[in-house]
Order: C-alpha cells, then structure tokens, then sequence
C-alpha cells in the first residue's frame, strides 16, 4: 500500500489564491448520483482527501468517501464510495492490491520516496539485474516489514509521519504482510548529481507488485536497496489494482467533471460494487427477507468471512459473516 499517512503537497506560492466573489452566481448543483461505486483514476499531486472533495461536487452529495489512500505522489485506482456506499469501504480497504512501481537504486531520502530530501547518494554502477531480482526473492511471500517512519501509524496518540514532521526520530515495529508478487520488469541506468557536485551512476528498475493491504511499498524499495548495498526509495507509483477494481474500469476527474450538469455522474450499482470486493451468496426470498430485519440464516459453504449477501431481484441486502453457527449481517443495506 502506497501511503496511508497521504502528504499534501505544497502550496506554490507564486500563485495567486483564488477567491470567489461572493456576488457571483453559484454554478447549478449536479444531480444526486445513487448509491454506489466509481473508480477514480487518481492524479498525481492530489491526496485521496482532494479526490474526495472534488467528488462530492461531480456526485451532488457530501456523503463520499474513499477506500484506500493513495499518497499525493502515486496516481491510479482509488476506489470512491457515493451514499450508502460508504458502508462498502472497509471491505475494499482490506483488499489485495497490484501497483507498477519504479526504484531508485543508490539514492535515499527521508521519505523513502521522491518527495523527500534526499539523505545519501551512492554508486550503483556494479548493480546488475540479477542481484537485484536475487535481493527481491526475500522480499516477497509472508515477511515482516517495518512500515515508513512517515506513515499514519499512531505512535502514542500522534500520527508517526506528524511526528517525523516535527523533528523526531520515529521507530516503528515491523508488521506481518503479505507480498505476493514482486517481479523486476526492468532495469536502466541513470546519472544524478551528489551533494559534492559529482556525477554518479545510479540504478532505476521498474517493477510490478501484488500485496496485501498494509504493505507499504515505500518500505520496500528501502528494503530492496538496503539488501543491496546501495540504499533505495521510491520514485514513481501507479495503483492498477484493488480487490475485483482495477484500471480499466477508472475514470479521470476531469471525465467525470465532463457529463451533463443536469444529469447524475454513472455509478457501479451497489450488489456489483459489493461482488468486486467481496465473495457473493444468492439468497432465497425468506432469507434476504431474514437479512433485513437483522435476523440470523442458515450458514453455507465459504461463509466463514464477509460476503456480499444478494437478494433474489439482484439487489445487495447485506454483508454477511459467520457467528455461531448462523450467518449474521455485519452492515444492512436493504430497507425493512
């Protein structure tokens, strides 16, 4: 996971503010869009917050909300919820993840990626794409990572990446995730100025990596250049996939923007944006019924997680669990 722990870029500040004058007319507000999903294709330089705050704009409604922060860096599938949507986002926030991602081989920063100042500058000239694919191979399967000192953790009380902001050194425990996929896809050389004014070869490679949530993909260019020699941090990164969501399927805001004022902005209907986050069950009518009064069914088969529970007409009635011997709503979305 890029960033939870999103940094807002930096204001420029020759430019000028913009005030809206206050007797001008304000422009039509669009059309409530119904409950569901949209996948965004994420600029880069916004937060995840940015997002949000345009899409409650193009989605004629304050109540959206986001699964999954992307740092102001990173661009790509950011999965947004529109009205009672939102109750989806926890599952969609625990789900898998692809990126594409480029490392930097020979240079460190205090952010681990290309926002940061940089800390030190080394030759990676003897680097070749053997050693590092050969360092990669630890790095993948179940391992331990010790997420970014700038992350959202919470260190008594304080955000980790607030407290790297005001000075302090930040330790943070290392964390079981899963990296299920790291492949080097390719290697090139580069040539970066050190701070003695000298120039020094360094190692770009771009890889491709499926992970589970919490995996921080920051720690791992640190980590591949740590295991190198040489130091590493990350320069570009594009979310490409999460959960059953992926780039295909996402928009640019600037589409979005781009539909008739006086018509709703399309969105992925609640039982489709549920069955792309989570496994399905097809209910008889007697249990969705059960489902919406908050009641208890029979369990099945592959009921023991969250599932999207979905009445006879297509519609979502609830995400589901097993408790006890029955299967319980965790979240109605049928009305009694």
């Amino acid at each position: 996971m890029s960033a939870p722990g999103a940094r807002r870029a930096p204001r420029d500040p020759d430019r000028p503010r913009q005030v809206r004058d206050p007797d001008a007319p304000r422009p039509p507000r669009r059309p409530t869009a119904a409950d569901g999903v949209v996948v965004v294709d994420k600029p880069q330089g916004w937060t995840s917050h940015d997002v949000v705050a345009r899409m409650r704009g193009i989605a004629g409604t304050r109540k959206v909300g986001h699964g999954g922060t992307l740092d102001p860096m990173a661009t790509g599938v950011l999965v947004v919820g529109i009205g009672r949507a939102t109750r989806l986002l926890t599952y969609v926030s625990g789900a898998d993840k692809d990126y594409d991602a480029t490392v930097r081989l020979g240079v460190t920063t205090t952010t681990e990626d290309a926002e940061g100042d940089v800390l030190t500058v080394r030759d990676a000239s003897g680097v070749d794409r053997a050693q590092v694919e050969a360092a990669a191979l630890p790095l993948t399967g179940d391992v331990l990572q010790v997420p970014s000192a700038v992350s959202a953790l919470k260190v008594d009380g304080q955000r980790a990446y607030a407290r790297v902001r005001a000075g302090e050194t930040v330790e943070l425990a290392a964390r079981p995730v899963t990296v299920a996929r790291l492949d080097v896809v390719d290697v090139r050389t580069a040539q970066v100025e050190a701070p003695d004014g000298s120039t020094v070869a360094v190692l770009d490679v771009d890889v491709a990596v499926t992970c589970s949530s919490g995996t921080y993909v920051r720690a791992i260019a640190r980590d591949l250049g740590d295991a190198l020699g040489v130091g590493g941090h990350l320069t570009a990164l594009r979310r490409t996939r999460v959960g059953g969501y992926t780039l295909g399927a996402a928009r640019t805001l600037d589409d979005l923007s781009a539909g008739p004022a006086d018509e709703p902005v399309t969105v992925l209907p609640l039982a489709e944006a549920a069955r792309a986050a989570l496994p399905a069950r097809e209910l008889s009518e007697p249990e969705a019924r059960a489902l919406s009064y908050g009641q208890a069914i029979g369990a099945g088969p592959g009921d023991d997680g969250p599932t999207a529970a979905i009445g006879p007409d297509g519609s979502l009635v609830a995400v589901v669990a097993l408790r006890g011997t029955g299967v319980r709503p965790l979240v109605v979305f049928a009305p009694a």
